[in-house]
């Protein structure tokens, strides 16, 4: 007889992968970012073109170059808030569409079949949907170095990557629930164009809430985006609408908050393992 042992592999129960399966998630991440990429066009550099619209927009065609907000030309106001509302809502389009997709086309059990953890997927599909966003606030930001009038040089590098990254994953994790929910493409473009859209214009970006009137002000204050277009505006002109780390807690604890919701969703199977 051999004096091999008669069974090499763990007894049942015992997990092969412990811990996290750092293999599954980054092939899970590349995946979504190959997805994205292989379509860039349409990905990255037509939100890009869309975002400049509305400077040229609001800066030319508004006579924008003669208004001042906040001590600044209106340009260097708006710039900042208009690199980081792409940003987000790309990382909603990035995210809102992985699950969806999967289960109009019947694929969804490529997602649930790798031994992936509930946590690992979240982490995967919201990891992409960020790396989108910043590939977009990058393309965006380029642009606006080299137009004329702008100036969008960095002040504060924390703030501009904090608030980058807490707008980018909160959007994400709305748009990984959205495609959870969702059913068909409609349902996932009536969050965006009745929750996003709004809630985005609606933010300040396009000026100072201060100028509001109090009530007015207080319902902006409890707009999450609001603290996003705030604290991003502040690393690029050193000046913003509320208290910055206030602002920096806020969405802190609406992405933990999200997270937990997405987990459980996720974990529950609600509409994917059905």
């Amino acid at each position: 007889m051999s004096d091999q042992p008669d069974n090499l592999l763990p007894a049942p129960g015992v997990p092969v992968i412990p811990f996290m399966n750092w293999g599954g998630l980054s092939g899970l991440y590349i995946k979504e970012v190959r997805r994205f990429f292989k379509v860039q066009l349409q990905t990255i550099w037509a939100p890009a073109i869309t975002t400049l619209m509305f400077l040229v927009i609001f800066t030319v065609a508004l006579g924008g170059g003669k208004r001042v907000v906040m001590g600044l030309p209106f340009a260097d106001f708006v710039a900042p808030g208009l690199i980081v509302m792409g940003m987000i809502q790309n990382a909603f389009a990035n995210s809102s569409f992985a699950l969806l997709v999967g289960k109009m086309q019947g694929t969804i059990v490529d997602y649930l079949i790798p031994p992936i953890s509930t946590a690992e997927l979240m982490f995967g599909l919201v990891g992409a949907a960020v790396t989108r966003a910043v590939l977009v606030g990058l393309a965006v930001w380029g642009a606006m170095l080299l137009w004329p009038g702008v100036h969008v040089t960095p002040r504060h590098i924390w703030a501009i990557v904090w608030f980058g990254l807490m707008g980018s994953t909160m959007l994400a994790l709305m748009g990984l629930i959205t495609s959870i929910w969702a059913d068909k493409f409609d349902h996932a473009a009536a969050v965006t164009n009745f929750v996003v859209q709004p809630l985005s214009l609606l933010s300040g970006t396009f000026y100072s809430v201060d100028r509001l009137a109090p009530t007015f002000q207080m319902i902006s204050h409890a707009n999450p985006f609001f603290y996003v277009i705030s604290g991003f505006r502040y690393g690029f002109i050193g000046v913003a609408d509320s208290p910055v780390i206030i602002g920096a807690l806020v969405l802190l604890g609406v992405n933990v908050v999200l997270g937990v919701v997405s987990y459980a969703i996720l974990a529950s199977g609600w509409k994917i393992k059905a």
